[in-house]
């Protein structure tokens, strides 16, 4: 390997220039509202300012600077091994249709570019799932046969173009990649040319329900709507939705390199445990080539940065790195059933809206929300509603994963007060972080690159959980429901809408 591993994290789409926008600075008003400026929240509000409706975009921090700006962006309804499983969870007509929204998501993506002439290294690819054990073999074949069902494009064989021993390689035909920052920046143009407003660093902490909906700013600030559209990756407001225990939070590892050896088309997924997520993208005439995976639940697990490094080995042994560019990692929300949940917030508050649980899948599901919710809000029929209806309930298998997922946020919450905490702010070195004692009390310290600390309360403000440091990021982070924090105590990721407590006048 001729390049060493990135020192911070950064994801090549960033690597761009997006407009910026002020905070919100006073009380106004809006047709819709939507919070949250990634893929499903810019597309909202590209869609229904094309239907003339005044519309108003909150970002807590930069625009698609969250999961939207660190996937891999492929735009395709092959989302692993799922459809099997769907049909016999949900029957094959609901099984259809979530093949069908998500076909439609890409259909329109590539209409959306030709219409507005977006140069956005956009590709049609095969995306292909490759099986190294015979378990996974018997998957696959399964799911082939509910691809037939379906009316899916595909086959399964034996041909794979890479240096790994499969057993089996299915194959779901004419799927797409591009680049989401270029193709989102152009529909925030086209959104504030249209009239559209965004305001960015404004956190939205509250909203007052009613006819006409308050979201409240954590300045104090209202936007009075018709409607709301939480678009916040985690919902910014919970409305006795109790998505905090319905949402399972993973945390999932990129890097980008480019190889000493020739990249094929397609993009590739692995059935087996450890997941590998395989695509390239162009840049300057040159492959870069996208290397995910290593996904685990956030908070648990070891050391963060072993799951770059296993990702790099994987790269160097199969590829081959002549230069090792960037490094990222994404969070990623899976509903109890596996199915996004996009529609009323909760039965009873028609004009408040909710998409989420996208499950790594966000180019497509959070498209299809987008289109979803425009229709919701014009009170159009949508065949995909009740599909997506946040108040539905499968028995089997969310019971059960409601129940071991509770209990195991049990088992963190305890866990974490009792934990043994053995280092000392002393024993810090520089850009190093640990769970620390001060005051007789658990504490978090981290020593930058200049040797300052930043000291904070452990204690997740969101249920009270124990956080836990990541070294791969630098951020505290929840292991019960998902929140992150930044290194000094900044809210990264919801369901936590107020920072860590700093603890100030503490030295080494």
């Amino acid at each position: 390997m001729t390049n060493q591993m990135p020192r911070f994290p950064e994801s090549y789409w960033t690597d761009i220039d997006l407009p910026s926008f002020q905070p919100l600075k006073e009380d106004t008003s809006a047709d819709v509202v939507i919070v949250g400026g990634g893929i499903t929240g810019i597309t909202s509000a590209y869609l229904l300012a094309k239907e003339g409706l005044k519309v108003t975009l909150l970002e807590a921090g930069k625009i698609l600077n969250g999961t939207t700006a660190h996937t891999t962006a492929k735009i395709t309804a092959q989302h692993g091994v799922i459809y099997d499983e769907f049909i016999q969870h949900f029957g094959l007509e609901k099984t259809k249709l979530y093949y069908e929204a998500s076909k439609g998501a890409q259909e329109f993506i590539s209409k959306v570019k030709n219409e507005l002439n977006i140069d956005c290294d956009y590709s049609e690819q095969d995306a292909i799932i490759y099986a190294e054990s015979d378990e996974y073999r018997e998957k696959l074949e399964k799911e082939i046969s509910a691809y037939e069902k379906l009316g899916i494009s595909g086959h399964l064989g034996n041909d794979f173009p890479f240096p790994i021993e499969t057993k089996a390689v299915l194959t779901m035909n004419n799927q797409a990649q591009f680049h989401p920052l270029k193709y989102l920046h152009q529909l925030v143009q086209a959104f504030t040319d249209m009239g559209g407003t965004i305001y960015e660093n404004t956190t939205a902490v509250d909203l007052e329900k009613g006819e006409r909906p308050d979201v409240v700013t954590r300045e104090g600030h209202r936007v009075k709507s018709k409607y709301v559209i939480a678009a916040s990756h985690f919902p910014f407001a919970d409305m006795k939705g109790f998505y905090f225990a319905r949402l399972l939070p993973e945390r999932s590892y990129v890097i980008a390199i480019k190889a000493e050896k020739e990249y094929p088309e397609g993009m590739y997924y692995s059935a087996d445990q450890p997941k590998r997520s395989l695509r390239y993208t162009p840049v300057n005439g040159e492959k870069l080539l996208l290397i995910g995976g290593e996904g685990h639940k956030t908070g648990k697990g070891p050391d963060t940065l072993k799951h770059y490094e296993a990702l790099e080995q994987f790269a160097s042994s199969h590829f081959g790195i002549k230069e090792y560019s960037y490094r990222w990692s994404a969070q990623d929300l899976t509903s109890l059933d596996k199915m996004p949940y996009i529609g009323p917030i909760t039965a009873d508050q028609p004009h408040i809206f909710v998409a989420t649980g996208y499950r790594k899948w966000g180019m497509t599901n959070g498209t299809a929300a987008a289109l979803l919710l425009r229709d919701q809000i014009l009170e159009k029929e949508n065949p995909y509603s009740e599909l997506f209806s946040p108040s539905r309930f499968v028995a089997d298998p969310s019971i059960k994963k409601v129940i071991s997922y509770n209990t195991d946020t049990a088992g963190q919450l305890l866990k974490g007060k009792l934990e043994y905490v053995p280092k000392e702010i002393s024993d810090l070195s520089n850009d190093e972080g640990a769970v620390v004692i001060v005051d007789g009390k658990r504490s978090g310290a981290y020593k930058d690159m200049d040797g300052k600390l930043h000291v904070v309360d452990t204690t997740c403000t969101h249920m009270g959980c124990e956080t836990r440091w990541n070294h791969g990021e630098r951020t505290w982070d929840c292991p019960c429901h998902g929140s992150r924090f930044s290194y000094d105590g900044e809210v990264v990721e919801g369901p936590a809408d107020k920072p860590l407590k700093k603890l100030n006048d503490v030295t080494g």
